[in-house]
């Protein structure tokens, strides 16, 4: 049985119908928005956005779910999107496993890869192995 991302007593913030933010939201946990949002989004969490959910931004999030509303703009996410029924989305879209359901709106591109991850640091910095091969007793 499939679990259940969205429920209620799982949110850590609510920006609820009647609402607006404008600006740069970083969140951990599950946030979602039911009202207006425009600006940038990043975190590692979850990002709901519901009925009558108008945001504008660049998201860079865990797993984006759209349940309904409008987003314009381009998500990465590093591990699902979803876009169901209701939802619609204008923009490009960037994640390992992407779910879009029929009846909905995407106008954008897609594209079902990982995001790159941070560089490496370059060799020998941070080493903390020995580049000495142990020299067996005789």
């Amino acid at each position: 049985m499939a679990q259940d991302l969205t429920g209620l007593g799982e949110i850590h913030a609510l920006l609820g119908r009647g609402t607006s933010f404008e600006g740069t939201l970083s969140f951990e946990g599950r946030v979602r928005v039911d009202g207006r949002l425009r600006g940038k989004v990043f975190s590692e969490g979850i990002l709901i956005l519901g009925d009558g959910a108008e945001v504008d931004a660049e998201i860079e999030v865990g797993t984006l779910i759209v349940r309904g509303g409008t987003l314009r703009g381009n998500v990465t996410a590093r591990q699902l999107i979803e876009i169901h029924a209701e939802g619609a989305v204008h923009g490009d879209i960037t994640a390992p496993q992407i779910d879009i359901d029929k009846g909905c709106v995407f106008e954008g591109r897609c594209t079902m890869a990982r995001p790159p991850e941070p560089p490496a640091p370059p060799s020998g910095e941070l080493s903390t192995a020995s580049s000495e091969l142990p020299v067996p007793p005789e």
